[in-house]
């Protein structure tokens, strides 16, 4: 068994709204084991003998049938994400600005997204590996900030999901400690 974490996208916003409990539910129906939910944003930590190209699939069609919308995901290795936290030179913790990661299945999206951002004026990024990338946001301005814009577009919306460093921690641990148990 292999432990992931598997990151929903726009849930329990506009409208999709999922609660914790029953996706955990939905999810174990499914045969995942372990399953645990963080936040109510769409992390799951679960683990699973199947590969991650499988499990996007699965859970995807689960989401699908379970609560009724067109469901994307992307799922990582408890590894994966262990390394991309690593990587990453952000602060989790500083009043002046937040670190997110934006994460991708599909490589060259984010490819597209990265290069977007460096054509704009005073925003530091920085790739973490060919499915993350990290970005900092002036606190309390996450949402007006030009590389925020950018990446909300409509075309990102299937491949790409975005996370503070923060819940990412939290989903690292809650991993690791799957792994482990």
């Amino acid at each position: 068994m292999k432990s992931y974490a598997v990151f929903l996208r726009g849930i329990n916003v506009g409208g999709i709204n999922i609660k914790m409990a029953d996706l955990k539910n939905a999810l174990a129906s499914r045969g995942f084991t372990g399953v645990k939910t963080l936040l109510a944003s769409g992390n799951v930590a679960l683990a699973s003998s199947l590969g991650a190209a499988a499990v996007k699939k699965d859970v995807e069609a689960c989401l699908r049938e379970a609560f009724g919308y067109d469901a994307w995901v992307v799922v990582l290795t408890a590894d994966r994400v262990a390394a991309i936290v690593a990587a990453c030179p952000y602060p989790a913790e500083d009043k002046a600005t937040h670190t997110y990661i934006t994460l991708s299945s599909d490589k060259a999206m984010l490819d597209e997204l990265f290069e977007a951002g460096a054509r704009l004026d005073g925003t530091r990024q920085q790739r973490l590996g060919p499915e993350a990338m990290a970005w900092l946001a002036p606190a309390g301005g996450t949402l007006d900030s030009p590389f925020s814009k950018v990446s909300s577009k409509v075309r990102y919306k299937s491949s790409t999901t975005t996370r503070n460093l923060r819940t990412m921690i939290k989903v690292r641990d809650a991993t690791a400690a799957l792994q482990e148990g």
